[in-house]
């Protein structure tokens, strides 16, 4: 077990990171647990304790390979280097630069105060990656991250990823999250997105976590005047899962699409939060959530939009659908809008059941039988977040990953 001393220490972290350690680790127990609607996980073994384990490197193919607590290995394309684009260990930026990480480090959208499992994550922080895009760069390659989780070790994984992309810059962001091993052990991953001025950033991420490996996932964005994020998100885990998503709508014009499918198989608990908050004025928030359940599990997905007073000509629209493939199965779909002025739009759709019969008949008279027939309806159910997957070898990725879970119905 490792103190939040000893981790600030460990590091030779700055002495103002110290404090912020420091500082989160007085607010644990004393901040409120995340609100998630229709779910019960208090009794989820979610608590960081500092018991980490070193582990080996490994290589992928992507740009950025991480394991545990390990130093990030990175491997960029020139063009990076050439349009100034920093993409540093989270470690190394703290002693690189600490003034970008000072500026925006869980000082907009997220804060230590926030809730517990905020609070254990920056007290407990292990790992991650600092990303920032200078002004007026238009990046065409993709940053492709892989980070593994060694579940084999049952280690703890407290990793958080900041990205900043600057004004009028765009810019693709793709991570992949793996579990190795499926010993007993706790993930704890935030990512922040921090799109200025007239920015557009792709934000796309899979989650592979093992069946005894339980996580809560936090990713927040905030954006600045007439910026736009794209948000595709796919949970694959096997075990129990908390996904907090948010976008917050801060400057006028700004706008985020969230996509979002999750499989939950087994005994599987998955809980998913997503929301939309409009503050400035012509701000748009869309959500589209689909999922499927099958054998004894359940998923949960709680959509919120939420306009703001003064929050003027914006538009808040979610859709969250549901398969349940076997009669054990749980599904619920929330739909929640909070509009708290006038001269707005907002929208919700949302259901839950079973596969059509009425598309089993079409296909299994095309020469399908049930079971294949099912598999092709599920990978249309849940395409409008594989559409959005910039390359074509993480749409592989992910259709094998699709594949996987659905084969164990």
């Amino acid at each position: 077990m490792e103190s939040v001393e000893t981790l600030a220490k460990k590091r030779l972290e700055p002495t103002w990171f110290e404090e912020i350690r420091e500082k989160a680790s007085q607010l644990i127990g004393k901040t409120p647990y995340p609100d998630f609607k229709k779910l019960k996980y208090k009794n989820w073994d979610l608590h960081l304790t500092g018991n980490f384990v070193s582990t080996e490197t490994f290589t992928a193919n992507a740009n950025v390979a991480q394991a545990g607590e390990n130093l990030a290995q990175i491997n960029l394309p020139d063009e990076y280097r050439k349009k100034g684009v920093i993409v540093a260990d989270f470690h190394e930026a703290l002693q690189n630069y600490p003034k970008l990480v000072q500026k925006y480090f869980m000082t907009k959208g997220l804060k230590a105060s926030d809730d517990e499992f905020l609070a254990e994550h920056v007290a407990y922080l292990q790992s991650g990656l600092f990303i920032y895009v200078p002004k007026d760069v238009q990046v065409e390659i993709p940053l492709t991250c892989e980070y593994l989780q060694k579940a084999a070790l049952a280690s703890e994984y407290v990793h958080h990823v900041l990205l900043i992309v600057d004004e009028g810059s765009s810019f693709s962001y793709i991570e992949k999250l793996t579990s190795q091993g499926n010993e007993k052990s706790k993930v704890n991953f935030v990512c922040e997105v921090i799109a200025k001025k007239n920015s557009h950033v792709h934000f796309t991420s899979i989650d592979n976590l093992a069946e005894n490996v339980t996580s809560y996932l936090n990713r927040r964005g905030y954006l600045e005047k007439d910026a736009k994020v794209d948000w595709a998100m796919a949970l694959m885990n096997d075990g129990r899962t908390l996904g907090d998503f948010n976008s917050d709508l801060v400057g006028d014009g700004s706008h985020a699409e969230l996509k979002a499918v999750g499989i939950s198989t087994n005994s599987q608990i998955q809980g998913i939060n997503t929301r939309v908050t409009n503050y400035g004025n012509n701000t748009i928030g869309h959500i589209l959530q689909h999922g499927v359940s099958l054998d004894k599990s359940t998923l949960i997905f709680n959509a919120v939009g939420h306009i703001m007073k003064g929050s003027k000509g914006s538009d808040a629209e979610q859709e969250s659908r549901i398969l349940m493939l076997s009669q054990g199965a749980r599904g619920d779909a929330n739909p929640i809008l909070l509009i708290d002025d006038n001269d707005v739009m907002a929208g919700h759709a949302a259901s839950i059941g079973r596969v059509n019969p009425e598309q089993l008949y079409y296909l299994m008279s095309r020469g399908l039988d049930k079971k294949m027939a099912e598999r092709v309806v599920i990978r249309g159910f849940l395409s409008p977040v594989l559409e959005e997957i910039p390359t074509a070898d993480l749409k592989q990725v992910f259709s094998d990953l699709i594949e996987r879970k659905i084969s164990e119905k």
